[in-house]
């Protein structure tokens, strides 16, 4: 699987306006406008450093112990495999067995997970486990499974365990382990340096700090991350990230919404349903108006705790058609520079006549 992916609909006016406006009063307003009683100023969501100093050396050490390792485990997000895999992995593990976890099973739609066990599986010398922390038997059979992979028989079986950030893995670690290695904390970037474990059944685990990738493109794959937990609270902004939310469960989980939040009529729009919320929840200024950054972090920290109910936001066939089109847009990306390289040397010889 690819990298590129961006969800069809993409921006809302709503959301594009939000993003773009410095004040209200300065740029156009949403085309509808009286579907929402809140205006406020977002500022625009900076570049995100997706490959800090720690991350690059992170890949560098991963490629110098690759060639020792007989298997590789990959932890993923249950709720975005395709958002939450590393693109990186295929290239640094070559033909070795890969084994990837789709971590907090718990949290994401079954019937979604299972669709993605089934795409994952396609490829060859790759095996899907759907696992969560609150079953530690179901983790342990991890062990049986990186025996039964590796062909050659070997005493000692050499596995690397990879993953972004956030996803999980240290709790994974500790609980194949049987006691407290890796230091575990609800936030990206816990683990720093790698480290080798002991494990049963004849098997060493070699730890690795999480690292995102170089680019994401387009920026969807950054909402989900964001959405998820893989990404520093410091790096996004509530409001924008919990609007890419709002859009996505108004036409994929409607009946969540009205279950958790008890609004039986839902909005139409993105900022109308978080206004909504707001409301019930008592997310409001002076005024009457509606705190939409409050209502904003509450539907974000009520979606990462499965307060919803199990939701992925993402499917196999999602994801296909967004690297389908991710294709068509940088085809045409290329041949727009193409052209404007073309344009440059022609002035630029016209200059020198």
């Amino acid at each position: 699987m690819g990298r590129d992916c961006a969800w069809a609909p993409g921006l809302s006016a709503t959301r594009q306006w939000l993003r773009h406006a410095s004040t209200p009063s300065q740029d156009a307003a949403p085309a509808d406008p009286k579907a929402c009683a809140t205006f406020i100023k977002l500022t625009p969501m900076t570049t995100i450093n997706w490959f800090p100093g720690h991350m690059h050396k992170a890949r560098k050490d991963i490629a110098s112990v690759m060639p020792h390792m007989d298997i590789i485990v990959e932890v993923i997000d249950a709720r975005i495999p395709f958002s939450s895999e590393n693109p990186l992995v295929p290239a640094l593990r070559g033909e070795k067995p890969l084994i990837k976890l789709l971590n907090k099973a718990d949290l994401a739609d079954p019937e979604v997970t299972d669709l993605w066990v089934a795409h994952i599986e396609q490829e060859s010398g790759v095996r899907a486990l759907p696992v969560t922390g609150s079953d530690p038997g179901h983790i342990r059979q991890l062990l049986r499974v990186c025996r039964s992979m590796v062909s050659e028989q070997k005493r000692e079986v050499r596995a690397m365990i990879m993953g972004i950030p956030n996803v999980g893995k240290s709790t994974i670690i500790n609980t194949l382990a049987g006691r407290v290695i890796a230091k575990t904390g609800n936030e990206a970037g816990v683990t720093k340096a790698q480290q080798n474990i002991k494990l049963g059944n004849g098997i060493l685990l070699t730890d690795t700090p999480g690292f995102l990738w170089p680019k994401l493109n387009p920026p969807s794959c950054g909402y989900r991350l964001a959405i998820t937990g893989a990404l520093k609270d410091t790096a996004f902004d509530y409001s924008d990230i919990a609007l890419y939310a709002a859009e996505y469960l108004l036409r994929s989980y409607p009946e969540a919404l009205r279950a958790r939040y008890k609004i039986e009529a839902l909005p139409a729009t993105d900022l109308a349903l978080l206004e909504a919320i707001g409301r019930r929840r008592g997310c409001t200024v002076k005024g009457g108006g509606v705190d939409l950054p409050r209502a904003a972090a509450l539907l974000i920290n009520e979606l990462r705790a499965g307060l919803l109910g199990r939701i992925s936001h993402e499917t196999p066939s999602m994801t296909l058609k967004e690297e389908q089109q991710a294709k068509l847009d940088e085809a045409q990306r290329a041949r727009e520079k193409a052209e404007h390289d073309r344009a440059r040397k022609l002035r630029t010889k016209k200059n020198r006549r």
